[in-house]
């Protein structure tokens, strides 16, 4: 939830001069893992920052929901020779389309995902690209719907457990804004456990028309506050809402925080100011969902 109070608005549709942001309703910033990355940890880039062509996955969850969904994404596997009766059905499927795999030692996976979290199997596969919001609005089936607006969330761990929560309420997109260099990563889907294929990327695009285009399509937008909000758990909820999250690090710009339709804040015992961002994404969509049944 974001203190929106903290940081000075900007211009009209997010344009003009931009103030400090305000501190970080979620804490500090998770410190990603130390050590050096070599050159060939990802083909086209790691995806922690920008929208390259390729990323590199590792993890065996995140690497079998890419097989189920979009198995013709991957282009190598690297797996330990142990991997091999598990993997069998993938093996099989990569010789018949020509899809190369190679069996590596345990030193040599590590440095493929610049991790000891592989589980045993890397893959390099291409990126599904973010939806305007245009067409991923066209294509919504009517009816109840929640998506989640990120305002600058960027730690790849936070945004993993963000997807996987997303994935297991039925979450509808992840909303990025214009300007956002967020993207997925290898770590983010490891810590999404298959979850980052389940929920869509959408690319806003200025803001003011994206609030235009959210509303007209019957969504509600939400700003998550530590102060001053509506309490989450005696709020009406409508069946199309948008969560609207703050950075960890820096929070929410405030006048996206303004320009919402209502503030909702997560009530608790006071003895720590408020949730991390990805716990607090999990507690907002347990109660949307919770209304909807």
């Amino acid at each position: 939830m974001t203190d929106a109070g903290r940081r000075p608005p900007r211009g009209p549709a997010g344009r003009g001069e931009v103030g400090p942001r305000q501190a970080s309703p979620w804490g500090a910033r998770a410190v990603s893992p130390a050590g050096p990355r070599i050159a060939a940890v990802a083909p086209g880039g790691d995806g922690d920052g920008g929208e390259r062509r390729e990323m590199r996955l590792y993890g065996r969850n995140a690497i079998d929901a890419v097989f189920a969904k979009r198995p013709e994404a991957i282009r190598k596997l690297y797996l330990l020779e142990a991997r091999i009766p598990q993997l069998q059905p993938m093996l099989k499927w990569c010789a018949a389309h020509r899809v190369g795999y190679r069996v590596v030692g345990e030193d040599d996976l590590r440095k493929l995902a610049a991790s000891t979290h592989h589980e045993g199997i890397v893959a390099d596969v291409l990126r599904e690209a973010p939806l305007p919001l245009g067409d991923w609005l066209q294509a919504l089936p009517a009816g109840p719907a929640c998506a989640l607006w990120l305002d600058g969330v960027g730690n790849p761990h936070n945004l993993g457990a963000i997807l996987r929560s997303a994935a297991h309420f039925g979450v509808g997109a992840v909303l990025l804004p214009r300007d956002a260099t967020l993207a997925l990563s290898g770590a983010a889907a490891r810590v999404a456990e298959g979850g980052a294929e389940a929920v869509r990327f959408v690319r806003l695009g200025r803001e003011d028309n994206a609030l235009a285009q959210l509303r007209s399509a019957g969504f509600q937008l939400a700003a998550t506050v530590v102060r001053g909000g509506e309490d989450l758990f005696k709020a009406a909820l409508p069946s199309r809402l948008v969560y609207v999250l703050g950075a960890e690090g820096e929070g929410m710009d405030a006048a996206l925080a303004d320009a919402c339709d209502r503030k909702l804040g997560i009530p608790g015992s006071g003895a720590v100011e408020s949730l991390n961002v990805a716990s607090a994404t999990a507690v907002l969509l347990a109660q949307w969902a919770a209304l909807r049944t």
